[in-house]
Protein backbone atom coordinates (compact mmCIF):
# COMPACT_ATOMS: atom_id res chain seq x y z
CA UNK A 1 0.00 0.00 0.00
CA UNK A 2 2.63 2.50 1.26
CA UNK A 3 4.74 1.87 -1.96
CA UNK A 4 1.26 2.30 -4.02
CA UNK A 5 0.78 5.86 -2.64
CA UNK A 6 4.43 6.44 -3.06
CA UNK A 7 4.07 6.19 -6.99
CA UNK A 8 0.89 7.97 -7.06
CA UNK A 9 2.72 11.05 -5.61
CA UNK A 10 5.70 10.56 -7.85
CA UNK A 11 3.59 10.44 -10.77
CA UNK A 12 1.51 13.74 -9.38
CA UNK A 13 5.24 15.75 -9.27
CA UNK A 14 5.72 14.39 -12.57
CA UNK A 15 2.92 15.64 -13.87
CA UNK A 16 3.16 19.09 -12.09
CA UNK A 17 -0.73 19.88 -13.11
CA UNK A 18 -2.58 18.24 -10.59
CA UNK A 19 -0.47 19.61 -7.66
CA UNK A 20 -0.85 23.42 -9.53
CA UNK A 21 -4.27 22.74 -9.41
CA UNK A 22 -5.34 21.87 -6.12
CA UNK A 23 -2.97 24.89 -4.76
CA UNK A 24 -4.75 27.65 -7.05
CA UNK A 25 -7.78 25.98 -5.42
CA UNK A 26 -6.54 26.08 -2.26
CA UNK A 27 -5.34 29.99 -2.35
CA UNK A 28 -8.69 30.76 -3.99
CA UNK A 29 -10.45 29.18 -0.81
CA UNK A 30 -8.30 31.55 1.21
CA UNK A 31 -8.98 34.79 -0.50
CA UNK A 32 -12.63 33.93 -0.31
CA UNK A 33 -12.85 33.11 3.06
CA UNK A 34 -10.70 36.47 3.99
CA UNK A 35 -12.93 38.49 2.22
CA UNK A 36 -16.12 36.65 3.55
CA UNK A 37 -14.57 37.04 7.45
CA UNK A 38 -13.39 40.62 6.83
CA UNK A 39 -10.15 39.78 7.36
CA UNK A 40 -7.07 41.47 5.22
CA UNK A 41 -5.22 39.93 2.89
CA UNK A 42 -1.27 39.75 3.73
CA UNK A 43 0.77 39.74 0.52
CA UNK A 44 4.23 40.27 -0.97
CA UNK A 45 4.22 43.33 -3.37
CA UNK A 46 7.15 45.20 -4.84
CA UNK A 47 9.42 43.74 -2.67
CA UNK A 48 7.42 44.58 0.55
CA UNK A 49 4.54 42.88 2.46
CA UNK A 50 1.31 44.43 2.30
CA UNK A 51 -1.93 44.12 3.54
CA UNK A 52 -4.70 44.23 1.22
CA UNK A 53 -7.98 45.31 2.90
CA UNK A 54 -11.23 42.75 2.52
CA UNK A 55 -12.50 45.67 0.17
CA UNK A 56 -9.92 45.36 -2.25
CA UNK A 57 -10.01 41.56 -2.75
CA UNK A 58 -11.52 41.07 -5.60
CA UNK A 59 -12.80 37.44 -6.52
CA UNK A 60 -12.83 35.56 -9.63
CA UNK A 61 -16.08 35.85 -11.11
CA UNK A 62 -17.14 32.16 -10.34
CA UNK A 63 -16.10 33.13 -6.96
CA UNK A 64 -19.09 35.52 -6.23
Amino acid sequence: MAAEKSKNIARLFREGKPIDDAMNAAVRQAVRKHKQAGQPLVAFRDGKTVLIPPDQIVLEQDEK
